[in-house]
């Protein structure tokens, strides 16, 4: 039912992202055709989590705190609709903040063969910079088996402001998915992890073109 609800209101809202925006979105041949798969990408704007799900053709679910599905007026009943139209999952402020309980709901998602989206990053850039990222990209292509893509969003943090952005200013770049088939078999998980969410964020910063910083997201709890 979440699904073709989803599915239901990507098609109607696409068009009208095509027209306002004109998003240009390439890369879409690397995008699994069946099973489950890591959708790792910068993170620019909060509209991301919207953006992403509409340029893509198959379904991308993320996690989100519980209380965002419980805030009142017009903003709570938008929020409410909008994560319930990407079919987001909640989890409560703890153990979004631990990362465990978005772990074990994105193995789930996966499991079931959707794509489930991840911001190593761990909160959205507020210089426009690539931050450095965490591991739970890694861990998880580690636990699952299932191949990580890398994404890199450009000008989505302009979508936000009062003034809308030039058409054909919002860009959507997905590359092939991530080969770590190099990395040593022998070697500790931990070293994996790192080394795998290195060549991560070499993927993203290729895919959006953004300058590299050596200072973590100050707000990040989490990467979801």
């Amino acid at each position: 039912m979440t699904q073709r609800f989803y599915m239901g209101v990507r098609t109607a809202v696409r068009p009208l992202v095509s027209l306002v925006w004109n998003p240009r979105i390439t890369g879409l041949e690397n995008v699994p055709r069946e099973g489950g798969f890591i959708i790792a990408s910068n993170h620019l704007s909060n509209i991301d989590s919207f953006v992403i799900p509409v340029a893509f053709p198959r379904q991308i679910r993320f996690v989100a705190k519980k209380s965002l599905w419980t805030q009142k007026g017009l903003k709570g009943r938008i929020l409410t609709w909008f994560f319930t139209a990407v079919d987001a999952v909640p989890v409560d402020r703890e153990a979004l903040s631990s990362g465990k309980g978005a772990l074990q709901s994105a193995q789930v998602i996966l499991r079931e063969g959707a794509g489930f989206g991840i911001y190593p990053e761990g909160s959205r850039s507020r210089d426009g910079k690539l931050h450095p990222g965490k591991q739970g990209a890694a861990w998880l292509a580690l636990e699952s088996g299932r191949p990580i893509i890398p994404v890199g969003l450009k000008g989505t943090q302009e979508l936000m402001k009062l003034k809308l952005p030039e058409r054909g200013a919002v860009t959507v770049r997905i590359g092939a998915p991530i080969d770590f088939s190099d990395l040593d078999p022998a070697a500790s998980k931990g070293k994996k992890r790192r080394l795998m969410t290195a060549r991560i964020m070499d993927e993203i910063q290729a895919l959006s073109g953004q300058q590299r910083s050596d200072v973590p997201t100050s707000s990040a709890r989490s990467e979801f």
